[in-house]
């Protein structure tokens, strides 16, 4: 990887018994990168390792172009948003931002007066007295927030920093994080399991997966071209490898799928739940290139819709009304043929 002077140039190595992260991480100043992946993918050590509170066993970790590889935490110019906040319940949200300036050597007036310059861009003038029990969870993460930026980092980890808030208020503290991450002017990275964190946060994101990265891009690419079930289910596709003949792709597990899209070679092809229309009987006069025949093995609410989940000549999901749901008299169990539009699929080259 390219030695970035100004900014984040990391291959993280780290073994922990039988597990092995080998992750390389890059990043400009302003970037924000999110890191995705399911459980026990080395998410969190890895954010740890950039911390320096996971030691590396291998690689190098460079910042602005300084080594920081053994250099102590409380040394390095990060800041660190913990996902339960951590913030100090004895001290006033005042005191808990101007804590990490006063670490750093800042004389007590000077951070104070930084800490509540930071309250002030966090809407959190009023609370600058309030300790961390009278405070919401929104509030709670701001201070946490501006705890972190008021030590002037050149990188921002965020572990999860929205899983403890409900959705209400996630959505609003989410548009305000976007905002100051959008003026941060070094690099963040964001670990989180909720992908619409990750899309709408982050500039790029990276997903690991057993402890190598299994690919990165941005979020409109990772969307639109997965590249393993995890993320084909994160992002919410059906997604199938093959190998591609023209306007068809062999499923390697499973039934050809006809494409609008010309290959040859291996190939993924994906489409959305909201593609698949389903029937009870063999349709007629369908339009649809793709049909399959499969049993429903499973129902749940997904939003407003229901998703069907089907196995048969291809396992697969549909997403469909409540309505259109009970006119089929849905249920596991229940026979059903699942057609899919060749224009509704999407085929490029694994």
């Amino acid at each position: 990887m390219t030695d970035l002077r100004g900014g984040l140039d990391a291959h993280l190595v780290v073994d922990r018994g039988a597990f092995h992260l080998d992750v390389a991480l890059g990043a400009a100043p302003g970037d924000v990168v999110a890191l995705l992946g399911p459980n026990g993918a080395g998410k969190t050590t890895a954010l740890r390792a950039l911390a320096g509170l996971t030691p590396l066993t291998g690689g190098h970790l460079r910042l602005d172009g300084r080594d920081l590889d053994g250099t102590p935490p409380e040394s390095r110019p990060v800041g660190v948003v913990f996902q339960d906040y951590l913030l100090f319940p004895h001290l006033t949200a005042l005191d808990n931002v101007a804590f990490g300036p006063r670490c750093r050597g800042v004389p007590k007036a000077a951070a104070r007066a930084r800490a509540a310059e930071w309250l002030a861009r966090m809407g959190l003038t009023d609370h600058a007295t309030a300790r961390p029990r009278r405070l919401s969870g929104g509030q709670a993460q701001r201070v946490a927030l501006a705890r972190a930026l008021a030590t002037h980092p050149r990188l921002l980890l965020l572990d999860e920093p929205l899983a403890a808030l409900d959705a209400r208020t996630r959505l609003e503290v989410r548009a305000g994080l976007r905002r100051h991450l959008a003026d941060f002017e070094a690099v963040a990275v964001l670990v989180t399991h909720d992908p619409l964190d990750a899309m709408v946060l982050a500039d790029r994101l990276v997903v690991v997966e057993d402890g190598r990265v299994v690919q990165e891009g941005t979020p409109a690419d990772i969307a639109r071209r997965p590249r393993t079930d995890y993320i084909a289910q994160l992002v919410g596709l059906n997604l199938y490898q093959g190998e591609a003949d023209g306007h068809t792709v062999h499923v390697t597990t499973g039934p050809a799928i006809t494409t609008t899209e010309h290959l040859t070679g291996p190939a993924f092809v994906a489409f959305p739940p909201n593609a698949v229309t389903l029937h009870r009987a063999r349709p007629t006069g369908s339009s649809a290139r793709n049909l399959w025949h499969c049993e429903v093995t499973g129902l749940e609410t997904h939003g407003d819709q229901i998703r069907a989940a089907l196995k048969g000549d291809l396992t697969l999901t549909a997403d469909l009304t409540t309505i259109a749901a009970a006119e089929l008299d849905l249920h596991p169990g229940a026979k059903v043929w699942a057609t899919v539009k060749a224009s509704q699929t999407h085929a490029y080259p694994a």
